[in-house]
Parts: C-alpha cells; structure tokens; sequence
C-alpha cells in the first residue's frame, strides 16, 4: 500500500530529530506570489502536530503585495471574510537553518483547499499543474537556475542609495566592473564558503559562482534537477541562504533587478531541457541549435515572451533592467552561443543541449517564472510553432518597441493573454493582475524627489 504524505513526512520529522536532537524550533515557509517567503514558527513541542496535520493560514497569504498589504484582489481577502487553506508539508523538504543561532529546521508547506486539493492560489502549486501537463507528452522537463544578485554595504550614501560593500583586507568600495575577477571571489572567500555550506545543508545543489558585470556583482548557478518544481524550490531557497548568510557577514544582498540605474540588472536565467521516458534529451540532433522538438519549444517560448512580461519583471523597478547593450534581452531572438538573444542555445556538448532563458529578473516569483515558461514550451511543442531563423551578432543594441516596458501595460498584456490564461488558469491571471495593479497605483501614490526638483 502507498503511503500517505502525511506518513512520509512523520518518517521524515522522525529520521530528522534523531539526527538533530538539539532542535528548538522548525519554521514552516511558503514562498507567495511576490516571491517573499512567509510562514510560521514551530517550537519543538508542537512538531508532531504540525507534521501530522498542518495548520490553517488564510488564503490571501498568496496574494498580499510585496509589502505584506492585503488589498482586496477581486474580492477576496476583506470581503470573502479572509477565510483559511490547510498548509501541509512539502514531503522531502525538512533540512537544517545552518545560520540559526540556534539548531533549527525549516521546511516548505504548500496550501490545500477544504477538500484536499492544492490550493490553485499558491505559485508552486500553478507551476505544478502545468508541469503535469508534459506527462502526456511523455517527456519530463530538466532545469536549472542561475541568480545575479549585488553584496551592498549595510550603510547607505548621502541619498539612501545602495553601495558597493567594502572588501575585508582592503577595506575598500569595489568601484570598477570586474567580470569573471578572481580577486574579490577571493577576498569574500569566507562569505562564499558559507553559502556553499548552507546551500549543501539544505539540499541546494548550488555550484559555479562568478564575479558579475558590476561592482558588487556575483552569480551562483543550481545544477538540473529533472524535476521543474524542485528546481524553482532551490532558486527560492538559495535566495533565502544568500540574504541570511550576507546578514552573517555584516552585508545585505539584493536580488532588486535594478538597484543602480548606471549598472546591468540582476537576472534570473533559466536553463531548460526535455527528456523522454528513457531519459533521452529530446532537445538533441547532433547540430548547434538542437532538434525541431527544440526549436518548436522555442517558438512557443516567442511568442508568449511578452504576454509573460508581468511575470519576468514584476514591478516598475524589474522594468528598468531592459535597455540596450546591458546584457539583458531587449527584443524575441534567439540563437546559438550568443548572450545577447532572449533565448540562447549555449554551446557544448550536443548531449546537454538546452536553452537559457535570459529575461527574467532575479526578483521575480520562480515558480510564476517556471509556470510561463513552461507554459510557452508545451504551447510550441503542441502547436508546432515557428521560432524563425537563429539571430546572429548583437541583437541587443535596439529595444523592440512593442517589448512592454512599462508596468500598466505588461499586467494588461499578461491579463490579456489567450494562451496563459488557458496555462496558468483564468482565476490566477485576474488574481495577479489586480494584485499588482493595486501596488501599482500604491506605488505611484508617493512623490517622488525628482517631482518636486522638476515641477515645484
């Protein structure tokens, strides 16, 4: 007989206090949909319950706006009375908070309706269901994340803006871009380390970190993992490790796409294959740019790129990234070995033949991220769309006027969008919409000082 995830997770809280007796507490953690992770602390105590049956936690958990704000989104919140979910947890994700000050755990829960269903207002649980929907194909998508994120001095300037930190021996701002340098990998050796460590802890395959194209600029990438939902899991817990452990060091971390308006953004880059039953790369023809099952994936992928702006780059600050020659796509392209397309087959092996997605922002949701693009393949792959011919040399000197780069009109586009609807469910598309447009219109409430320098 099967086990119920209720048994798994008993053995697993069971396996896991045998091996960490000292534990004092357990916190129980969601990722909502604007990618802030929120839960609950369990002492040790109440362990057992919490593992056995979850606790309740009202729905609009998931469609606060990026300041905790409940703001009503098509009525639900304040005038459906703010009812309860059951959050269960996540079977295989109980591992260690190696920062704690104290022997602690962590765990993912995911929300449940009244009848057991997964709550279809959770991101993880909208990522999922489109996941499933490659099971008919007989293929199983192979991911991986890579995160751009700047280390910040925890003091700001003389206008509140963020600062390059400063290096531990020379106690000096890095003020120069020194892609791929070695020398401050080195000097924020110790930093790094504790976040191989507490990657390792947790059950995060991080690996290859670089110095970025910014002072201040790093990347870590997530090895694949042939299982999409794990994959956008370890891209939310590696940013919890990176903040926590920068904390530690005395600096902050930013996953903000834009925090200098004179630097390249950070980027959220998505690595994707497709295997069949046998665990063949379908993606795979022996060429550089991959099979027709590739390119047709490529096609869906184009063609619903800017429908799934509003997903990529979730507020007006992810907008900015996108600007000419910065790095960061600025127009649907694609090509091989060529960093400045939207979608680029990197070169190597023919048998790891994959795309990178190169748009969305570090900041954004992954599981949303992973749900789009999940969405644009499976769309490409059962219609058998046309990506066109591969872009060759810079593509991104020009920005693409119909790309939405303006807040209001990528929710309209994502709100307006046939295809994600269908993917991701009519009810979440309106639900995010109005979620984001409320902070939207909070957003631009406040004057700013450009305002009264210009018009006063």
């Amino acid at each position: 007989m099967t086990e119920e995830p209720s048994d798994q997770v008993a053995e697993e809280l069971a396996r896991y206090l045998e091996r960490y007796p000292d534990t004092a507490y357990v916190d129980a953690i969601f990722v909502d949909l604007c990618g802030i992770v929120r839960g609950k602390r369990y002492p040790r105590a109440e362990l057992e319950k919490l593992f056995a049956g979850g606790f309740p936690i009202p729905f609009s958990l998931h469609f606060l706006d990026v300041t905790g704000a409940c703001l009503d989104p098509c009525g639900r919140g304040f005038s459906d009375g703010d009812p309860d979910g059951v959050a269960r947890p996540v079977p295989g994700t109980l591992a260690p908070v190696p920062w704690a000050d104290r022997s602690a755990g962590q765990v993912l829960m995911s929300l449940h309706d009244a009848d057991g269903r997964p709550s279809a207002v959770e991101p993880r649980n909208v990522a999922a269901a489109v996941a499933r929907r490659f099971e008919a194909l007989g293929l199983r998508p192979c991911l991986a994340f890579e995160l751009e994120f700047f280390l910040i001095d925890r003091e700001r300037d003389d206008r509140g803006r963020p600062q390059p930190p400063r290096l531990p021996t020379s106690g000096q701002r890095e003020r120069t871009t020194q892609v791929y340098g070695m020398d401050t990998l080195e000097e924020l050796g110790a930093l790094f380390h504790d976040i191989e460590h507490s990657a390792a802890a947790q059950g995060v395959p991080a690996s290859v970190a670089t110095s970025e194209y910014a002072p201040g600029q790093y990347e870590i990438n997530l090895r694949h993992v042939e299982d999409p939902v794990l994959a956008a899991d370890h891209c939310a817990l590696l940013r919890r490790v990176v903040k926590a452990v920068a904390r530690r060091h005395g600096l902050d971390a930013t996953f903000m796409s834009k925090p200098f308006l004179d630097q390249t953004g950070n980027g959220m880059h998505v690595h994707a294959s497709l295997l069949d039953a046998h665990g063949k790369n379908v993606f795979d023809d022996g060429s550089p740019t991959g099979s027709e099952t590739l390119r047709h994936a490529l096609g869906g992928l184009l063609h619903t790129l800017y429908d799934a702006m509003a997903l990529f780059a979730p507020s007006l600050n992810a907008l900015r990234r996108f600007g000419p020659n910065l790095y960061v796509p600025v127009n649907r392209s694609w090509g091989s070995n060529n960093r400045s397309v939207a979608l680029r087959i990197p070169a190597g092996a023919s048998s790891a033949r994959r795309f990178e997605h190169r748009v969305p922002g570090a900041d954004a949701n992954p599981y949303l991220v992973l749900a789009a693009i999940l969405a644009g393949m499976h769309h490409g792959i059962t219609h058998r769309v046309d990506p066109g011919a591969p872009w060759s040399g810079n593509v991104c000197g020009e920005v693409d006027p119909e790309m939405p780069r303006e807040w209001a009109v990528a929710l309209q586009r994502f709100s307006g969008s046939t295809i994600l609807r269908e993917y991701l469910g009519a009810d979440y598309v309106d639900l995010y919409c109005a979620t984001k447009n409320a902070e939207r219109l909070r957003f631009l409430e406040h004057i700013s000082r450009r305002e009264y320098d210009w018009y006063l």
